[in-house]
């Protein structure tokens, strides 16, 4: 049972230090109640109290990491059941699964194709997080060989995937310093993979038939010492699997149910690759931390890494690009000048069609806090002295062209005569849509 904000400020040391950065130790035991800090910021409650209150200030949902060195997978610790509430903190991995019964050939080429899962979007690059390496050999030294291929020839974290307590530990042997994920800890094997979890330092998953049974299962696990835990329903069904990762989320959360406070793991299980995407990047949504997929073609992960950016972005802090000039192509004193705005969308939009004319250009990005064109000048971030201040200003685009000709967005229309007057340059208005660049590009003339 969660603690109420009165029952906390009892275990404080009630000095009003302000050392924890609220004015009272109230205030600071209402942030603890309500899961917004963490109880280590208050330096001077006494042991007692921390033994108190270890419950109250712990996250409801565990965070959990996945991996050594620089590609760490961390999950969990997530505070809110909706991105408007708060925001995501740790964005779901994606994993793609590997059989280890594939013939040595096949599983290097399935190792290189999973190892190169990276694109590049909107100035970020975007990519996998995990090789889910699955036992179906039926033989441990072969599962063992397997994950050594794969923890030499990818670079991505793994996860170990076995009921056999045997396989997985030749595997653990092979790469516990890597700290896999070990999949997984049922009702029948669990003694055994839970101890091999424990030696080896290393992340647990457990599964059972829906959220009850992993509730019990989970506390057994836990009282044998193995806390980093990761949560799979054995959802047989899309409809189940948003049913009971939704039932473990909210559980966590609005229950501060401890049992089921981890991270959960889903399979896009789908046999036609359509709904597997499909399916992924819906369990991206509502709420895995982990999702696992089969295909690994790459019209396939794009689309679900694109949802979990757009998920996980915080809709609070817009994504913006370093207002400045930017040179697209090998651009001369008489190329194109273009204007537009640092939300990052509309700056990369703009910057694709622009070398999609082929025609060298100049982009003047204005800083608007990371709005797009209309919203920026309905805010009045995107005025026309602005504006003119970037055209005049030393060392900025008038220094590197030898006209003064600027093309702004035809959304903008309405500042072309003020633009002209304080700036001195020439407006052309462009189109509304950024589709409309590379045709006037075509036909400009400095």
């Amino acid at each position: 049972m969660a603690l109420t904000a009165l029952e906390i400020y009892k275990n404080l040391p009630k000095t009003n230090c302000k050392e924890c950065g609220f004015p009272t130790c109230l205030a600071f035991a209402m942030q603890i109640a309500q899961k917004k800090v963490e109880l280590g910021k208050c330096p001077h409650v006494s042991e007692a109290g921390k033994a108190a209150l270890e419950g109250a200030s712990a996250p409801p949902i565990r965070l959990v990491t996945i991996g050594a060195g620089g590609k760490k997978l961390q999950i969990g610790q997530e505070t809110v059941l909706f991105r408007h509430e708060e925001t995501f903190h740790h964005p779901a991995g994606l994993a793609i699964e590997v059989s280890d019964a594939l013939g040595d050939a096949e599983l290097d080429a399935a190792i290189r194709e999973v190892d190169a899962l990276q694109f590049e979007r909107v100035g970020t690059t975007i990519e996998i997080d995990l090789l889910a390496l699955r036992h179906e050999s039926g033989d441990p030294a072969r599962f063992r060989q397997a994950a050594e291929k794969a923890k030499a020839g990818c670079r991505y974290p793994l996860v170990l995937m076995s009921e056999d307590p045997e396989a997985l530990a030749q595997a653990l042997e092979a790469t516990k310093d890597d700290k896999p994920l070990v999949y997984a800890a049922t009702h029948d094997n669990y003694e055994k993979v839970a101890a091999l979890a424990k030696a080896a330092a290393c992340p647990l998953a457990v599964r059972a038939e829906g959220p009850e049974e992993l509730a019990d299962l989970t506390q057994k696990v836990a009282a044998l010492g193995v806390q980093d835990l990761v949560l799979d329903p054995g959802s047989a069904s899309l409809a189940k699997g948003l049913a009971d990762h939704t039932t473990i989320r909210r559980a966590a959360l609005r229950k501060t149910y401890r049992a089921l406070g981890y991270p959960t793991i889903a399979f896009a299980a789908s046999g036609d690759p359509y709904q597997e995407t499909a399916e992924a990047a819906t369990y991206m949504a509502k709420y895995a931390g982990i999702v696992v997929m089969k295909g690994r073609e790459r019209w396939q992960i794009m689309p679900v890494l694109t949802a979990r950016y757009n998920i996980y972005t915080d809709p609070q802090k817009p994504i913006q690009v370093q207002p400045g000039v930017y040179a697209i192509g090998d651009v001369t004193p008489n190329s194109p000048v273009l204007l537009t705005t640092n939300f990052s969308l509309t700056y990369y939009t703009v910057a694709g069609d622009v070398e999609n004319s082929r025609v060298p250009s100049y982009i003047v990005v204005a800083d608007t806090e990371g709005t797009s064109v209309l919203t920026a000048y309905a805010s009045e971030k995107l005025t026309a002295d602005r504006v003119a201040a970037m055209l005049t200003e030393d060392g900025g685009i008038k220094d590197k062209v030898s006209h003064k000709k600027i093309i702004i967005p035809g959304l903008i229309a309405v500042m072309t005569a003020k633009l002209k007057d304080n700036s001195g340059w020439d407006v052309v208005v462009g189109p509304k849509e950024s589709a409309g660049i590379p045709k006037l590009l075509r036909a400009w003339s400095a």
